[in-house]
């Protein structure tokens, strides 16, 4: 389960005085209890990973403020973070692999202009999970719905 590979790499990255990464790791198993105790529930590896996801983008999104403010130190940290998060997500989807899941829920819920966009993105987000970011389904959706 990934609630463990992350508790045997905060080990490993503690004993080998790994600093980024032992933050990251830390920070992603903080994130998982938070969101256990607040809904009182215990998450499976999805959800875990949904999490992960949230924090690479996070991460990526504040990689280009950082870069327009020339943030050398910054810049090489942050990428540091995502590449340890990347290590617990799957590959992603390539833009044709997307393509054919959005065609297919299309044929499927018989979609034929924007107003179906909605239903098509959800059913989309759940088909692809983490492996694909939503600004490419929504770009990919858009395409074929005009």
């Amino acid at each position: 389960m990934l609630k463990e590979k992350l508790l045997e790499d905060l080990k490993i990255s503690m004993k080998e005085k790994n600093i980024n990464r032992k933050n990251v790791v830390q920070m992603v198993r903080a994130a998982i209890l938070q969101k256990e105790k607040d809904n009182n529930i215990e998450l499976n590896d999805n959800q875990i990973m949904e999490i992960i996801a949230k924090e690479c983008k996070k991460r990526e999104d504040s990689l280009e403020e950082y870069k327009k403010a020339n943030r050398e130190d910054l810049i090489l940290q942050i990428k540091e973070e995502i590449d340890v998060l990347k290590e617990y997500l799957p590959k992603k989807m390539e833009k044709a692999e997307i393509e054919k899941i959005v065609k297919e829920i299309i044929e499927q819920t018989g979609a034929t202009s924007m107003k179906d966009m909605g239903n098509v993105m959800k059913l989309a987000k759940e088909k692809c999970g983490v492996s694909a970011d939503g600004k490419d389904i929504n770009q990919i959706a858009k395409e074929m719905l005009t």
